[in-house]
């Protein structure tokens, strides 16, 4: 037998909009359960997700969900993230990229640690007089960037967790570059989905012939502060990034409204102009190329963003998409760009992220990311907000993966495939 922290939820996740009273929402019960026998995994080769679940069993405190041969692993020592997941069992191939030296190091890096995760929380903004990842008064520089602890090294302890559903809560705590300090709990939902859902969310039919995953996260942000959250002392966002496995097969895809304006369709020069030949816009979509070998990383603005977006690994016949929320007629989305902003206000719904080597010749990964934020969140005090977005893969034959991008995103695969021949 062993002891197994359960969480009771006060309120329902499905019906709570906002948490007003000062009541805890949650009260922590230690009942005994049978601990399940983990499987052996010692066989299973690199890249495969036995590989990755018995590299992290390595370390405490994960959490893994199972629905048939859709499967995923999540890190409470690293917030919370999704690590990986797979849609063919244990030998079936591993999603997420992890960066196995850095974790099997143990060491914990000064500004940055990338461990890896094809789903993590984090918060913006990033840059400007309002950001969370520059000191008050520094200068928007590599040097003085700094990943605040909260959503890099501090981990979660509680989580009730049954076969295909975990919840995590923690208390979190950060200042702006304004000298603001937020002070919120954060609670994060993650559902491991099923065929029947699978379709639903993504208003498609699945073909038998594919093997698939998909989970959903629903995060909740609740203002713990002595005051409420204001546009003149900064607000915050949720923001969540997943890094995947690149290769020079990989090609993300961003569709785009083309019947409204705006200041921009994407923003481009994060991290420097990006070259013609690893970013075309077309015909209302974005192609980005995701190599991991050119730094680069875009940002598509919320009256231009559509609600899913996605990439294709024409190497391994791997479709991967993201469906992220949209909420109707929410304009104000934090601005992270590293410089003192004329509009703080007019920042990304979403961004994606190609890896590549850094001036001095080092290198984060390499990997690329998808990411997607909500709107600022300008939270009374006491009060709740969520933000949820939802990750899928499949992995099958060409002829059959076209099938899935026609109904996603209106064109064939091949359109993705060959958009930098």
């Amino acid at each position: 037998m062993r002891v197994a922290i359960i969480l009771v939820l006060i309120l329902s996740f499905m019906g709570c909009k906002n948490w007003r009273k000062k009541e805890k929402p949650y009260e922590v019960i230690y009942i005994e359960s049978e601990k399940e026998k983990e499987e052996p995994l010692d066989h299973y080769e690199k890249g495969t997700y036995g590989y990755d679940v018995k590299f992290l069993r390595e370390y405490p405190n994960n959490v893994e969900l199972k629905n048939g041969d859709s499967k995923l692993i999540i890190s409470m020592k690293y917030q919370s993230r999704v690590m990986t997941s797979t849609s063919n069992g244990y030998g079936g191939r591993s999603y997420g990229w992890i960066n196995y030296d850095l974790i099997s190091s143990g060491e914990i890096l000064p500004q940055f640690n990338p461990v890896g995760g094809e789903e993590r929380f984090w918060v913006g903004p990033e840059g400007g007089q309002f950001g969370l990842f520059f000191k008050p008064g520094s200068s928007f520089d590599f040097e003085n960037w700094q990943v605040p602890s909260c959503i890099d090294t501090d981990s979660f302890r509680s989580f009730v967790s049954t076969d295909s559903i975990a919840v995590f809560i923690r208390d979190m705590e950060v200042e702006n570059y304004n000298n603001f300090n937020f002070r919120f709990n954060m609670t994060r939902k993650i559902d491991l989905m099923g065929a029947g859902r699978i379709s639903d969310r993504l208003g498609i039919h699945i073909p038998e012939d594919v093997k698939y995953v998909g989970y959903e996260t629903t995060n909740y942000v609740k203002n713990t502060s002595e005051e409420d959250w204001t546009k003149e002392k900064g607000l915050l966002s949720i923001w969540l990034l997943g890094m995947f496995k690149p290769s020079p097969g990989v090609t993300m895809v961003l569709p785009y409204n083309t019947n409204v304006t705006s200041g921009y369709i994407v923003k481009d020069d994060y991290f420097g102009k990006i070259p013609k030949d690893r970013l075309k816009i077309e015909d209302g979509i974005i192609y980005f190329k995701g190599d991991g070998k050119h730094r680069g990383k875009i940002g598509i603005p919320p009256r231009r963003a559509k609600e899913i977006i996605g990439s294709y690994d024409s190497e391994n016949k791997v479709l991967t998409l993201l469906k992220v929320e949209l909420p109707k007629g929410a304009v104000d989305y934090v601005n992270s760009a590293w410089e003192h902003q004329r509009f703080p206000y007019r920042g990304d719904a979403i961004n994606a992220y190609n890896d590549g080597p850094l001036e001095d010749g080092g290198q984060l990964g390499p990997f690329y990311e998808l990411e997607s934020s909500s709107p600022a969140l300008a939270l009374q005090r006491d009060s709740t907000k969520t933000y949820t977005q939802s990750t899928y893969h499949f992995e099958g034959e060409e002829a059959v993966l076209d099938t899935i991008c026609r109904q996603v995103f209106n064109i064939p695969l091949e359109k993705i495939k060959s958009a930098f021949n």
